[in-house]
């Protein structure tokens, strides 16, 4: 173990001494911030300008319409100016502005004309129509109806959305928040601190290229090297996670209205990380042992090819886990174990009510395989570290496995 740990603060400082590892490392944070704040610098600060509504009121109803317009962001003026100077009037405006003429042919006929110009907003004519209400008890009074009458008649007839709860669960409510802010966080932390790892790829095939492995190993077991190299670029991933969230997380809570703290620090949390980190051992196992066989990263085969894309094979589930969280295709990405750490992440995220059977049978079988693929990965290293001149094709890995 204490050789084991020697290689591991070997490759941390190694990678902190590096340039292109501290550029990157401060980098990242900052290009996401200036994409995320960019459109704010050229977004005007100036707010549009009120909508001014002339109002000719022949009928002695302003005050009401006034009270009826209350919700609205206009200036209502009254105005004595006749309709055929409205368009001239108009002409003289240069901001926002609309006239409406109220007479008795507005409560006989049930039209009110209406001026606007160039500049009046498009949805306009939708809003104007809160100043219908007075109007229409204008309109019952002359029917000579009842209170009671003229209130049922006034109320009118409302058309109700009862799929309130598919509003209610929309991708931005505060309830799926909850849970998506949770999730977001470990997705984070296991692509930071894969994609970390998959130097561990290039660490393990350029030691081998340039024969400092057969240095290496004449002091410690190739088993030693191979758990150093992924315990390093493990803490390595955790620093660069720490300087995104120093970096990033200060701007977010400043500019986002919403407690992304009080949904983040929630006991579930705890389960999302772990589906992460062993995401993390499953992925680095498999990448330090392909990186022992090649003999140079650019002479890279088909082979080892896929095996890097293997950790955006949970981008096939995408589709299916989003359409239905507890549906086959969900649960069948959840017990592969190539794509169980990013489905079980999503899946979480996206469900009120998590399966503990599920998630406890898909970590079992994570867990396993991540001991199961660290062993055939040292017995690959193990032999692949040493061989020189050639990358190693699929049957001569699986000769060393079987070996």
């Amino acid at each position: 173990m204490r050789n084991t740990m020697k290689v591991a603060k070997w490759e941390i400082k190694r990678n902190m001494k590096s340039k292109s590892f501290i550029i990157g490392l401060f980098l990242t944070p900052i290009i996401f911030l200036a994409f995320f704040l960019l459109p704010d610098l050229f977004r005007s600060d100036d707010e549009p300008a009120a909508t001014k509504v002339y109002v000719n009121d022949e009928l002695g109803v302003y005050e009401q319409l006034e009270a009826a317009a209350a919700s609205t962001e206009w200036q209502l003026e009254e105005t004595q100016i006749a309709e055929s100077e409205a368009e001239a009037a108009l002409e003289a405006e240069e901001e926002d502005a609309a006239y409406v003429f109220i007479n008795e042919q507005s409560v006989e006929n049930g039209k009110v004309t209406v001026y606007t110009n160039e500049e009046t907003d498009s949805g306009f004519m939708e809003e104007v129509q809160v100043l219908s209400g007075p109007l229409q008890m204008m309109q019952i009074e002359q029917l000579g109806l009842t209170p009671e009458e003229a209130g049922m008649v006034a109320q009118g007839i409302v058309f109700e959305d009862a799929s309130v709860e598919a509003e209610e669960g929309g991708l931005f409510s505060e309830g799926m928040l909850e849970r998506i802010i949770p999730g977001a966080f470990a997705a984070v932390v296991m692509l930071s601190i894969v994609f970390t790892g998959m130097a561990i790829f290039q660490s393990a095939s350029q030691e081998k290229k340039d024969k400092i492995a057969e240095i290496i190993l004449s002091s410690l077991t190739p088993a030693d090297l191979m758990q150093g190299k992924i315990i390093g670029y493990f803490v390595l991933g955790i620093i660069q996670l720490i300087v995104y969230i120093t970096i990033i997380l200060p701007v977010l809570l400043w500019k986002i209205d919403m407690p992304i703290m009080e949904y983040l620090l929630v006991p579930e949390l705890a389960v999302l990380l772990l589906i992460a980190v062993l995401g993390y051992l499953l992925y680095a196992a498999l990448f330090v042992g392909i990186g022992a066989t090649m003999a140079d990263i650019s002479t890279a085969g088909n082979f080892q090819g896929l095996v890097m894309m293997l950790p955006f094979s949970p981008f096939l589930f995408i589709g299916p886990v989003f359409s239905d969280p507890s549906g086959f295709w969900a649960q069948l990405g959840s017990y592969i174990p190539f794509t169980s750490p990013g489905v079980l992440i999503l899946r979480l995220s996206l469900l009120e009510e998590w399966p503990w059977v599920e998630i406890g049978i898909a970590v079992a079988i994570l867990a396993i395989s991540v001991w199961v693929f660290m062993k055939l990965a040292g017995k690959v290293f193990k032999t692949g570290i040493l061989m020189y001149g050639k990358n190693a094709t699929p049957g001569e890995i699986w000769k060393w496995i079987r070996a």
